[in-house]
Parts: structure tokens; C-alpha cells; sequence
């Protein structure tokens, strides 16, 4: 299961990059800048090439194969009164443990989610976290040292040809394709170099804050909330120090601390404050929640043309799904746009028995506000809450 992973486009781009990089790094320092068998600082330059290659092949596959760790399905904690401070996965059917998410790519519950990698086709999670932050480190140092070879075999046989450096012929001729070859890995050196590095920028502010991307966006919120109902300052419950945020995450063994359901938390706090703020916050996201019956279908499609141009060109720039509706469907919404709306289809009761769940935009002219879901008659079947 975990290898099929590797047979997606994230994967193949990530490591045809990586093979492409070394291939031109190495038949550069072997066959033009300085050939091992004739220079010793040649063959401690390939031995360099194939150690960054070694790490980065080792970290990627290792977080590939080990995945983020996933929830069992229909997991329950062991202490049943602990079940009130968490919520519920309906896809699932089980809680989420703290610090844990669903992802609907992978379509299961992650432990301490921080979001869900295309270039490795899963999650980045307690399991592989260790092993996804040390590739997005070696992959720019190795592609900075082939990017290196790669411009200095260009300068050395542009300057040859030019007269200007015929003292010390190279060993091959330089043809064209050799060229192209050097400026295409260049290129997707200097590439990786930028994108993978800002990747380890933000990563090395999760691992040093010990705060997920998911969970900085709890918290941001949990402040804001703070403010405004003037409940006193909270208290972020993991952040246990650099020194220790660190060690959780990359240390001598390259392995997680802890089991991915309880966690290390700073005095004044419990395993499950966390939870509860998410539980704070969705009551209050439930009270803000506004209803909205369709008056128009809507295909799901992305660029929906018979919407209008203006709705075309106003797209959510978000990955998040589309919802296909019919009119009389509706839906509780809970954000959106000025042409587009986000939010849950109201689903029967055999849809909801199934643990299915509907959600994501639509176009605003498809629909006709009701009013605010608290407002209206809780005995009426489209406003029948979850649990």
C-alpha cells in the first residue's frame, strides 16, 4: 500500500528533479571539470554528489513508505469521559485524537497533521515528519552543489572556446546537447534550491514552535476569540521550549517522541486543551452558520460558463472541492466570496447513516439565503445539527 505512493505524478516529478540533477552533476565532474581517475579533489567531489543523492533518496522514501501515521478507523479513547473533549470524524467514525486532523486526499485521520504533501502523495504527520523535514534540507544542499558543477562546467567550457582558457583542453568535447543538458538541470537546481528551501523555512518554524500549519491557524483564531469575548490570554499547550520542540521532532534517531495520541503539554494545561478550543470555535462557527436553499443546479464543474463570466474569473483560489447540487438542496454555509459560497449540504438521514459528508463551493447566484441556522426552527428537518 505504502509503495503505490510512488506511482503518482508528485513522486515522479520529485525524483526525476533529484536523478537529473546528479546525472549532469556527476558526468560533469567526471568526464570535463576534474576526472576522478586523473584528480583527487575530482573524486572526493563525486563521493560528495552520491552522499547528498544517499540522504536525500533515504529521507524521501523513508517518508514516502512510513506515511504521517493514520487514526485507526473507529477509534475511541480508553478514558470514555475524555470523548466530550474531542470531536468526531464522521468519515471515520471514531474521535480524533489531539493534534489530530482529517485529510480528505487521504481520506483518513492523520496524527499531528501539518498538511498534505503532493511531492511525496501523503501527509506530512507524527511518523514522517523527522524524515520529510531532513529530505526538504539535503535536497537544497545537494542541488546547491550540483548547481555549482553545472555552472562551473559551462563557464569553464565557454571560456575554452573562446580562447581564453585553451591551456587545459577539456577531456570531451562540449556539444550542444551537453550544453542544453547543463543549463535544463541548472535550471531545476536553482529551482528546487528556492522552493524546497522556503518549504524548510516553514517547516523549521513548525518544528521550532512545536505548532503545526493547522495549528497555527487554531490558534490565531483562539486569539482573536480571547479578545473578543475577554476570556484572558490563551495558552498554546505544546510549546515546550526550542530546546525540547526540536527533540521532538529531529533528534539522534530519527524517530518521533511519543505515541501520536498524547502529547508533552506546558504547566497549566491538559492533553486535551487544545481539542476543546477547536470545540469552542465550531460552536461558534454553529451559530454563525447561515442557510441557503438552491434555485439553480450546479454541475460542480470549475469553470461553470453558464454562471456568468464574472463567476468564471472569480474562482476560490483553493483546492478545496466543488459541490454538485439540484435544486431544493441545501446547504449550511459558512464562509465565501463575493460570487462563490463554502459549506455542507444538508444531507438525509440515510446519507448522514452512510457517514457520508457534502461540502465545498458553489456558486452564490445558485442560491437563496434562508436565514441564520440558530434562528430558524430546530424541528425542521434542514436544520437538524449533527452531533
Amino acid at each position: 500500500m505504502a509503495l503505490r505512493r510512488l506511482f503518482h505524478i508528485g513522486p515522479f516529478i520529485a525524483l526525476f528533479v533529484t536523478f537529473t540533477c546528479y546525472s549532469v552533476a556527476v558526468i560533469d565532474s567526471y568526464l570535463w571539470l576534474a576526472p576522478p581517475k586523473y584528480s583527487i579533489a575530482g573524486g572526493y567531489n563525486l563521493m560528495v554528489l552520491t552522499v547528498w543523492l544517499a540522504l536525500i533518496l533515504h529521507n524521501y522514501f523513508w517518508a514516502v513508505i512510513i506515511g504521517p501515521g493514520f487514526v485507526p478507523k473507529g477509534w475511541r479513547p480508553d478514558d470514555k469521559e475524555a470523548e466530550k473533549y474531542l470531536q468526531f470524524c464522521h468519515s471515520c467514525k471514531g474521535f480524533k485524537p489531539p493534534r489530530a486532523h482529517h485529510c480528505r486526499t487521504c481520506k483518513r485521520c492523520v496524527m499531528k497533521m501539518d498538511h498534505h504533501c503532493p511531492w511525496i502523495n501523503t501527509c506530512c504527520g507524527h511518523l514522517n515528519h523527522s524524515n520529510f523535514v531532513l529530505f526538504l534540507f539535503f535536497a537544497p544542499v545537494g542541488c546547491l552543489h550540483a548547481l555549482i558543477v553545472c555552472v562551473m562546467t559551462i563557464l569553464y567550457q565557454l571560456l575554452w572556446t573562446v580562447d581564453l582558457y585553451r591551456r587545459y583542453p577539456p577531456t570531451v568535447n562540449f556539444s550542444v546537447n551537453a550544453f542544453l543538458a547543463n543549463l535544463i538541470a541548472s535550471g531545476l537546481a536553482f529551482g528546487t534550491i528556492l522552493a524546497v528551501g522556503m518549504l524548510f523555512y516553514q517547516q523549521a518554524r513548525v518544528i521550532i514552535s512545536n505548532k503545526t500549519g493547522i495549528e497555527q491557524w487554531i490558534v490565531d483564531k483562539a486569539i482573536d476569540r480571547a479578545m473578543t469575548n475577554n476570556s484572558g490570554k490563551f495558552v498554546y499547550p505544546y510549546n515546550l521550549g526550542t530546546s525540547k520542540n526540536i527533540k521532538q521532532v529531529i533528534n539522534w534517531k530519527c524517530t518521533p517522541v511519543g505515541d501520536g495520541f498524547s502529547w508533552p503539554v506546558v504547566e497549566g494545561c491538559t492533553n486535551y486543551s487544545l481539542s476543546i478550543e477547536q470545540l469552542e470555535q465550531k460552536r461558534e462557527k454553529m451559530q454563525r452558520l447561515v442557510l441557503f436553499e438552491v434555485t439553480e443546479c450546479y454541475s460542480g464543474w470549475w469553470l461553470p460558463c453558464t454562471k456568468g463570466i464574472r463567476t468564471c474569473c472569480c474562482i476560490p483560489f483553493s483546492d478545496e472541492p466543488r459541490i454538485a447540487l439540484k435544486i431544493g438542496d441545501k446547504i449550511q454555509v459558512s464562509r465565501g466570496t463575493k460570487y462563490w459560497l463554502y459549506g455542507n449540504k444538508v444531507l438525509t438521514q440515510e446519507e448522514e447513516a452512510d457517514g457520508k459528508r457534502v461540502r465545498g463551493w458553489f456558486p452564490k447566484q445558485c442560491a437563496k439565503r434562508l436565514g441564520k441556522v440558530s434562528e430558524l426552527d430546530d424541528n425542521a428537518d434542514y436544520t437538524k445539527k449533527r452531533k
